[in-house]
């Protein structure tokens, strides 16, 4: 755990010398994953995401996901609805239990327009392809802080 919070710590440093329009946003994710998650704006509709960490479920071990994500839809003015498609890759000890996935993340995320911040709650159909077609399911909950708002 204390690795976790000091390569928070580097990312968070890093991160805000190389951001100064407030797009990217670094934070942590908790569930299924659970570890270090990025959220890089394009615009105000479309993002690209990702997270670095463990999975506990079926085959625990290193999660890696990366997400093109679309705001469909405002519920309020500061809760986005979106829905995106990206890739997933689960990295174990054991070569049979590695596995490679296609995902579809939908989630609302809560970020007020006055504040560096956002918070997120998703659900995540998959498709594992390789090795074998399966299908899963990822849940999790994350903050995220913006650098240079």
């Amino acid at each position: 755990m204390k690795k976790l919070i000091l390569l928070l710590f580097v990312l968070l440093a890093f991160a805000g010398l190389t951001n100064a329009q407030g797009k990217l946003g670094i934070g942590l994710i908790v569930g299924e994953p659970t570890g270090i998650s990025g959220k890089m704006k394009i615009s105000e509709e479309n993002a690209f995401d990702g997270a670095v960490g463990w999975s506990f479920i079926k085959y625990g071990a290193i999660h890696l996901h990366a997400d093109y994500l679309y705001n469909v839809v405002k519920i309020g003015q500061d809760f986005p609805l979106y829905v995106g498609v990206g890739g997933r890759l689960k990295l174990s000890s054991g070569t049979d239990d590695s596995r490679l996935g296609v995902r579809i993340p939908i989630g609302v995320v809560y970020q007020p327009s006055s504040k560096p911040f956002d918070l997120f709650i998703e659900t995540v159909p998959m498709l594992d392809i390789i090795p074998s077609s399966e299908f899963n399911w990822n849940a999790a909950a994350g903050v995220r802080y913006y650098f240079n708002k």
